[in-house]
């Protein structure tokens, strides 16, 4: 089903609404593996909309299944829940210059609304997928940080032997994401002698040798083939200024867009732990969150998706998205041989920043951009 003059016309005539639950969600805190407020509001709102069979699963994902049956094949369209911020009151938001300013209200609370604002026109409509065919529309959780793509994983797990292509609504409409950027995130932590910084001079310090490990971590040789990056992201330790630091940690990743850069990642990691080990360092190595690359998707159904995907945004964005490689939802399913793009529905700034703001006129071609995306399940 493409867009049709009835759409249109529904789309036109309800904007405002959906600009006002554009704010109302984008205030609702949602930290990764705590976004049980706007989980609970998404159902509630869903199910007032006319959405039946709706459900909150054990990952915290808001599911609205239609046509599931026990053997079709699905679809799955999702838009995830969680922000980078930890805040656990109301986020703040203001309105200025044709600019909706809050944490979060683009990634991802703006590809949300359009996900839901298609998800009601389905329900109101009573539109079923064709035969033998089911799609789920997911508000999916634990898409930032160390929420480790939670919410896909659960979704990949209960379904994925029947899903068929997955789109993820996120980030903004000039770029595309048809690949996937792998990744391995570690907690850790070395422990030392310690003492006084006078009395026991000459004692190894935690803090001195989380340095010397940061330093050799950057001195990697990384991998010449596809892009490899590392981070060390946070770092704390000691206790005074004239102690000797009997403890210190640190927050470590690594990405790369090929899984075999991943390994080899992993065993220069190994060779700089083993060498603070032979100083005589206690290492405690925790591994935080890991996102797998691509594996074994079907190019031609790949290619088909993508196309489909960029083709809607150039008709009512005007824009030709960039194709890049990310760590997004995607990672998941593409992990798993199945055909996955991550696209977004505004055009906006400052994602990941207290400053983030959406271009409320971008909503426009928006929420036109979900609805050819999903309708074309029906």
């Amino acid at each position: 089903m493409k867009i049709t003059a009835e759409i249109e016309g529904y789309i036109a005539s309800r904007e405002g609404e959906f600009l006002e639950l554009l704010k109302t969600l984008a205030k609702i805190p949602a930290p990764s593996n705590h976004e049980e407020k706007r989980a609970a509001f998404i159902k509630d709102w869903l199910r007032k909309n006319g959405a039946q069979g709706v459900y909150i699963d054990g990952a915290l994902n808001v599911v609205y299944p239609v046509n599931l049956g026990a053997e079709n094949r699905l679809r799955v369209f999702m838009a995830h829940t969680d922000v980078v911020f930890p805040d656990t009151e109301e986020l703040p938001l203001r309105v200025s210059g044709g600019k909706i300013f809050a944490p979060g209200v683009g990634d991802d609370t703006a590809n949300l609304v359009a996900l839901l604002f298609a998800a009601k026109f389905i329900a109101e409509k009573g539109l079923t997928p064709a035969e033998g065919r089911g799609v789920l529309l997911v508000a999916n959780s634990g898409e930032e940080g160390l929420g480790n793509l939670r919410g896909a994983r659960k979704i990949c797990g209960d379904f994925g032997g029947r899903i068929d292509e997955f789109v993820s609504f996120d980030g903004v409409y000039s770029h595309m994401t048809c690949s996937a950027v792998g990744s391995r995130r570690f907690k850790i932590t070395l422990r030392a002698e310690g003492g006084h910084s006078w009395g026991n001079f000459g004692n190894k310090s935690a803090v001195l040798e989380l340095a010397e490990l940061i330093v050799s971590l950057r001195d990697i040789k990384l991998p010449r083939k596809g892009k490899t990056t590392w981070n060390c992201g946070v770092i704390s330790g000691g206790a005074s200024v004239n102690t000797i630091a009997q403890s210190a940690e640190m927050l470590y990743e690594f990405r790369s867009d090929r899984g075999e850069n991943l390994l080899l990642m992993q065993e220069r990691l190994e060779d700089a732990l083993d060498a603070c080990r032979d100083r005589g360092v206690r290492v405690d190595c925790v591994l935080a969150g890991e996102r797998p690359c691509a594996s074994g998707v079907d190019s031609l159904g790949q290619r088909r998706l993508t196309e489909r995907c960029r083709g809607a945004v150039r008709d009512w964005a005007g824009v030709d998205a960039q194709l890049e490689a990310a760590s997004t939802d995607s990672n998941v399913p593409l992990s798993l041989g199945i055909p996955a793009v991550t696209l977004g529905c505004y055009a906006g700034g400052g994602a990941h920043t207290r400053e983030e703001w959406v271009d409320t006129e971008s909503l426009k071609a928006g929420y036109r951009i979900a609805f050819d995306v999903i309708l074309d399940s029906f």
